[in-house]
């Protein structure tokens, strides 16, 4: 029985495989592939086969990259998301 302390629970964060990033989405294995080669998305982690894992936060960047990609190149998208990463760099 838990204590009455407010002591929270440590629940991992759930983690996705390409296949279910794949089916969660309009993109393809290969789009999830070549972004994450791009640096536009991040694993978070991998399995001990060596798969990507990525957190829920990937679903959320994908949508924004569909949106920038009805007015802009896969560049102007690494450029645009770099420079919201890092403002210090894109300032200089």
């Amino acid at each position: 029985m838990p204590s009455e302390t407010n002591e929270q629970f440590c629940v991992p964060a759930k983690l996705y495989r390409i296949g279910e990033v794949v089916r969660h989405t309009p993109f393809t294995r290969q789009t999830i592939h070549n972004y994450t080669t791009m640096g536009l998305i991040r694993e978070s982690d991998w399995t001990e086969g060596g798969h990507r894992l990525y957190d829920e936060a990937v679903f959320e960047r994908l949508w924004r990259i569909g949106q920038l990609r009805k007015n802009k190149t896969l560049t102007e998208i690494q450029k645009l998301l770099k420079a919201e990463e890092n403002p210090q760099m894109a300032a200089s």
